[in-house]
């Protein structure tokens, strides 16, 4: 019985293997029924030697690749994987919109903004504090889709960086030099650095470490964590030292980057509130006296 169904097993193979690769050779072999089964063992006993022979190494790299590979058969390792490293420093299709000596291009209190040892410097002190959260404006356009690079550094009470902004007309209670609009977050206790907040408009949007989709005529709804935790993006932000804001604006996506982390995201869908281009400018907010300073200011329009 046995011999019997192994010779069915055998017949049945055979016929596959006639609808094969292996034809000429079943052909080559055709005989009698008798040798038919005996073909087929030894076609059987053939593929299975075959398929047991490790590839030759001039065949090594042929066939499926891994990622990576360079297609010579020569392994994932041939060449760099992935993006080029972060390159803090890189300003290459960036224009430089500070001259480090001069405020040409910029509009703000002359009593509170200076240049400095190549920075802009905003100070206030107890004879001359700030009243109003004011802003230094710079005057060379209105960016829509861009990427800006700034350093700063402060001692005290609060700051940002104004994107997609406009300055509100002056009146009874609204100064000079104030402006409305998204802005990068920065204070000297760093409870507000990193997040993205609306100045006189929707307030906070995104909290450091978070990604925020807002609706159109809807709330803001965080849809996912970064990578960092909020307390572990605290840790990036030096005190008293020199930081790097970097932010990317893009259609209705703003990211912003600090000291090389990715600190938050918004996807901004409110099509009655959002703004999809405007101006850049300087905040120094109301509070005990200040001193904030801005320098290497790049910007770069996608």
């Amino acid at each position: 019985m046995k011999t019997i169904v192994a010779v069915r097993k055998l017949w049945r193979l055979d016929s596959k293997l006639w609808r094969g690769p292996f034809r000429p050779a079943l052909a080559a072999l055709k005989g009698p029924p008798h040798i038919d089964l005996l073909r087929s063992a030894i076609l059987v006993a053939a593929i299975a030697s075959v398929a047991a022979q490790p590839p030759s190494p001039s065949s090594a790299g042929q066939g499926r690749q891994g990622r990576g590979s360079t297609g010579s058969g020569q392994g994932r390792d041939m060449r760099p994987r992935g993006a080029d490293p972060l390159v803090l420093d890189d300003h290459a299709g960036f224009d430089s919109i500070f001259d480090g000596k001069t405020l040409n291009g910029w509009d703000g209190d002359p009593s509170l903004w200076r240049v400095e040892n190549g920075t802009i410097v905003g100070e206030s002190t107890e004879q001359n504090p700030v009243k109003q959260n004011t802003f230094l404006i710079w005057r060379g356009g209105e960016p829509k889709d861009f990427e800006l690079k700034v350093e700063f550094r402060m001692n005290s009470t609060n700051s940002g960086i104004q994107i997609r902004s406009v300055q509100l007309p002056p009146g009874p209670d609204i100064g000079k030099w104030v402006m409305k609009g998204y802005q990068a977050d920065i204070d000297f206790a760093n409870q507000f650095t990193g997040q993205i907040y609306e100045e006189r408009g929707r307030g906070f949007l995104a909290m450091r470490g978070q990604t925020v989709y807002v609706p159109d005529n809807g709330r803001p709804k965080v849809i996912g964590n970064l990578q960092q935790s909020a307390d572990e993006l605290k840790a990036v932000i030096k005190t008293n030292d020199w930081n790097q804001v970097h932010i990317i604006a893009r259609g209705n996506t703003i990211i912003q980057i600090l000291n090389g982390a990715v600190t938050s995201i918004v996807v901004d869908d409110d099509s009655k509130n959002r703004v999809l281009s405007g101006l850049l400018g300087f905040q120094m907010h109301v509070g005990p006296p200040m001193k904030v300073e801005f320098r290497n200011i790049w910007l770069r329009r996608l």
